[in-house]
């Protein structure tokens, strides 16, 4: 038999068994899903977000973009869109779901936006425009001048291109098979935590460091997916969930490594496939490997490293997972009040000293921790309490369960582990950003790291982390999983070897 001879007969054989997979059960309708993907990419000059100063960018290297995936059965449809952003604040959250809402009719609270953390992406804050005004003008100056702030036109292009985005998803969608799996990938990965000599936890205690005892936290090396397919067997996207920092910054402007696990998953699917990337509790896993005895990769080399090895993970569960209906779409979600701490007196006084006294008198990361106590207090006269949204989206067999925080890794572990869906993908920075969420062991007197510190980005109380995981558990026990898809099984054997293969041996 030739070659095209195969090849036409495993094309026959890949459409029958999709035709199969739509007619398997007639009474129930096959869930419509649609992808799109829309351009957010900020313009050289702009600021780059991440730390607690201002940066700016220098130069492009691949562009930042929000995607969306609508999935319908008929009775609910919900939107899963992710956007090349360090975060996302509540008001922008607000405004798409509103815009969305009024131009596709899909309801706000069955639209779960979440940012992929991209340190190499664009101007969404840390502070917001006019955030401040109510404040003095010295701490207006700290706010506006001295930190890292949005702006306000690209965050009006980020707000059309995510709303423009989601409606052509819902326009786009149609009869569709999907499927879900979970691979591992465990190179890539790290805790940057570590229980040190001195009885405290460093953040990136530097590899060499002969102080460390050993990693205070976890890491989760699987690569959650879901893929979904069209009527000829083609993929017209898929929904990632990995945990890591998005940190690799590649040199400009950037998706970051998110950035090659969509080259990995285009260059085997096609460059029309759509990666909608969801991480996962990363608050406390990077890239960076503390207990290395080697050279750290370049910026370049790591981003490609990263995000190539969790594509290639991507693609080997998409070739694996049998696909099917995903019968049950669903959307729920609950709006937690969680109080900020408050610094005290004495420590807001002393960081009002150290502010004004100027960096030079103090070394910078007392003075950018002063500023940032001065900052709390003034946010805390206009938001003593966070308005923190857990959401639960079932897309058939897997729920994605959120949280607006840079949530560390065991608290992502906690809710894998209530959940009784056969797949849950815990998805972080979702729906608004209240800063990092540490587990409460991390306060202890064997605690540290500058994600435990009061800034005016991060200052939940310290069991935030356990109601969040609390509640989004509860709201999965709300929801009834699908049956994972199947393979459609084997014909019975009817005493019918193969011919060929059942010949006796022949000697002359």
């Amino acid at each position: 038999m030739n070659a095209l001879s195969l090849s036409f007969k495993a094309v026959t054989l890949s459409c029958l068994l999709f035709v199969s997979a739509f007619s398997f059960a007639a009474d129930v309708p096959q869930v419509k899903v649609g992808f799109a993907e829309r351009d957010i990419t900020p313009e050289i000059g702009m600021e780059q977000p991440g730390g607690y100063g201002k940066s700016f960018h220098r130069s492009f290297h691949d562009p930042c973009k929000t995607r969306a995936a609508v999935f319908d059965n008929g009775k609910n449809v919900v939107a899963v869109v992710s956007l090349d952003a360090l975060f996302i604040r509540r008001v922008t959250v607000d405004e798409i779901r509103k815009r969305v809402e009024a131009k596709c009719k899909i309801p706000a609270n069955s639209i779960l936006l979440h940012a992929t953390h991209s340190h190499s992406s664009g101007p969404m804050g840390m502070i917001l425009p006019g955030e401040y005004d109510h404040a003095s003008e010295f701490v207006q100056e700290l706010a506006y001048e001295k930190s890292s702030t949005g702006d306000p036109a690209y965050l009006e292009t980020v707000v059309d291109q995510s709303v423009e985005a989601i409606c052509e998803a819902y326009n786009k969608r149609n009869a569709s098979l999907c499927g879900a799996g979970v691979g591992i990938e465990e190179q890539v990965a790290f805790n940057r935590r570590f229980f040190m000599r001195n009885g405290l936890t460093f953040t990136h205690p530097r590899p060499g460091n002969p102080d460390i005892v050993k990693p205070a936290g976890p890491v989760d090396p699987e690569v959650g997916v879901i893929g979904v397919w069209d009527e000829q067997g083609q993929l017209k996207g898929c929904i990632v969930n990995f945990v890591c920092h998005a940190t690799t910054n590649p040199g400009g402007i950037s998706a970051n490594y998110i950035y090659y696990v969509e080259q990995v998953i285009r260059g085997v699917f096609g460059k029309d496939a759509v990666l909608v990337f969801l991480a996962g509790a990363s608050g406390d896993v990077t890239q960076v490997d503390n207990l290395s005895k080697f050279q750290r990769r370049p910026s370049e080399e790591s981003a490609r490293f990263v995000g190539g090895r969790v594509g290639a993970e991507a693609v080997k569960v998409l070739l694996s997972m049998p696909r099917g209906n995903f019968e049950t779409i669903a959307s729920k979600t609950t709006m937690l009040q969680i109080p900020r701490r408050k610094p005290t007196p004495g420590h807001i006084k002393e960081a009002i000293e150290i502010v004004k006294a100027g960096p030079a008198k103090s070394n910078a990361t007392d003075w950018v921790f002063a500023k940032e106590t001065v900052l709390l207090d003034a946010r805390l006269e206009k938001e003593p309490v966070a308005d923190v949204e857990v959401q639960a989206v079932q897309l058939g067999p897997v729920v994605l369960l959120t949280d607006p925080a840079e949530f560390f890794c065991q608290l992502g572990l906690d809710i894998k582990e209530g959940s009784p869906f056969p797949i849950t993908f815990p998805v972080s920075l979702a729906n608004g950003c209240v800063g990092y969420v540490p587990t409460k062991e991390a306060f202890d007197k064997n605690g540290g790291g500058y994600e435990t510190r009061l800034t005016g980005y991060s200052n939940l109380i310290i069991t935030a982390g356990p109601q969040m995981v609390d509640t989004a558990v509860e709201l999965s026990k709300q929801l009834t999983p699908d049956k994972l898809p199947q393979r459609p099984a084997a014909p019975v054997f009817k005493n019918n070897p193969w011919a060929y293969g059942s010949l006796a041996p022949q000697l002359d």
